[in-house]
């Protein structure tokens, strides 16, 4: 029989759900208005990223909307190379709620 995870409990899955924090000028803006970014696994649905964050950090989420940014074709030094797709979330916490991403995670 499988044991079933007492509440509270933190599921290894959500590690690899959520990749990082996107830290950028924009990422920095709506963090005025409770949102947080993450760069998330390719294949993360709404509701995973929702319960990753409110496991790991503990936190009410109120929204999640994900955005898939396309990988650019550069160059450099003449040579021709590609960034890769990555998927990212804006996490919209409750009224009052923060996560300073420069922490680790609990």
């Amino acid at each position: 029989m499988a044991k079933k995870q007492e509440q509270g409990a933190i599921d290894i899955r959500h590690y690899d759900v959520i990749v990082g924090p996107h830290i950028t000028e924009k990422a920095t803006l709506v963090s005025e208005n409770n949102a947080v970014v993450f760069k998330v696994a390719k294949d993360a649905t709404k509701p995973a990223i929702r319960a990753a964050v409110e496991a790991l950090w503990g936190k009410k989420v109120l929204s999640v909307n994900t955005i898939v940014v396309k990988g650019k074709t550069k160059r450099w030094k003449g040579a021709p190379y590609e960034r890769s797709d990555f998927k990212k979330a804006i996490v919209r916490l409750a009224e009052g709620e923060s996560i300073d991403v420069t922490e680790g995670v609990r």
